[in-house]
């Protein structure tokens, strides 16, 4: 599925809440545009793992977590969760 994946596609939780643009792909995470950081994390990439993706539907890519749910999934550069 990842191969369907692509740049500028809208990620989207469950319930169709924005959680973030991809920016890339790799083996195994999204990362996320930059622009779609928010408080003391913004600036720098968030990853979302593929394990997490739905499916993807035109140029959204849906997640199997809801919007709220998500943003609490994404990932710092390391692998490791953004504290909140």
């Amino acid at each position: 599925m990842s191969d369907e994946i692509k740049k500028d596609m809208d990620v989207i939780g469950a319930d169709g809440v924005h959680v973030g643009t991809v920016d890339s792909v790799d083996a195994k995470r999204i990362r996320l545009k930059k622009s779609d950081s928010f408080g003391e994390h913004r600036g720098h990439s968030h990853y979302v793992e593929l394990g997490f993706v739905a499916g993807v539907e035109g140029n959204t890519v849906r997640l199997s977590a809801n919007g709220d749910v998500a943003v609490t999934l994404e990932e710092e550069y390391s692998g490791k969760p953004i504290p909140l």
